[in-house]
């Protein structure tokens, strides 16, 4: 198995499992993950999931060997990017744990996730121009919408890689916390966001990609309809109830 997977409801921890190669990204990992994923998005007792690979590495990137053998046919039929995209619309919020190298797919894949969580160990980096190609996953869009141009220019081209601290910096990284400790921080974060309705988280999680992803007047009124309707929901009826007689509410997401 390429992808392990540890269950401690709400909570799902989703484990990359190459270890000897960095948890380079084949086909088959980027199968066995987004079906993996795609399970625990219909599973209503996983409110929250974390995606993982050890301290040495979350991944390091394609898998260069399989990725050189193929043709352009087969890497378009085949829809290798297209298992980026299938992750970006799980509907469960998903957190990447990060500690050690984070390049290339490695770091797409991080980015189509909700927010990371890094280890001060933690490396970023789009280095496919080392190779004479570029970002094929997503790395030129979202690099360059959570850092802005001119840093994404800066990472992309010249292939360096950006500290923990750096990306932090930039709003690649929502926290940076101390070696050895990013992957309980990141059960604790998601412990947190489980704790909470289903119906609005990922309504919001919704409305903030839509922001990310489209102009205001659009994610106004997406965001608006999206209020509605979790103000229709019986967890909102329950928040509101629990806030008002002092006690902790009891979601059942719907």
């Amino acid at each position: 198995m390429t992808v392990l997977i540890e269950r401690d409801e709400p909570v799902a921890v989703v484990r990359l499992n190459r270890p000897e190669q960095l948890n380079a990204l084949s086909n088959q990992l980027m199968g066995e993950l987004v079906g993996a994923l795609e399970n625990l998005d219909g599973d209503e007792a996983i409110r929250c999931i974390v995606l993982t690979g050890d301290e040495k590495a979350f991944s390091a990137g394609a898998d260069i060997g399989e990725l050189s053998d193929a043709t352009h046919l087969e890497l378009y039929f085949g829809g290798r990017i297209d298992k980026w995209d299938a992750i970006r619309k799980i509907r469960t919020p998903i957190i990447a744990a990060v500690s050690g190298y984070c390049l290339g797919g490695g770091c797409e894949l991080a980015m189509a996730c909700d927010l990371i969580v890094a280890s001060e160990s933690a490396q970023f980096g789009q280095p496919e121009t080392n190779l004479g190609v570029l970002p094929g996953a997503g790395g030129t869009q979202r690099l360059t919408r959570a850092i802005g141009k001119s840093k994404a220019m800066d990472v992309i081209l010249t292939g360096r890689f950006l500290s923990a601290d750096e990306a932090e910096q930039a709003g690649l990284v929502a926290r940076v916390v101390a070696k050895g400790s990013w992957l309980e921080e990141a059960k604790r974060i998601a412990r947190e966001i489980g704790a909470k309705s289903p119906v609005g988280i990922r309504l919001a999680k919704e409305s903030v990609n839509r922001a990310f992803e489209t102009t205001l007047e659009a994610g106004l009124d997406s965001e608006r309809k999206a209020f509605h309707l979790a103000l229709s929901s019986e967890d909102a009826q329950e928040g509101l109830k629990a806030f008002t007689e002092k006690r902790e509410p009891n979601y059942k997401g719907r």
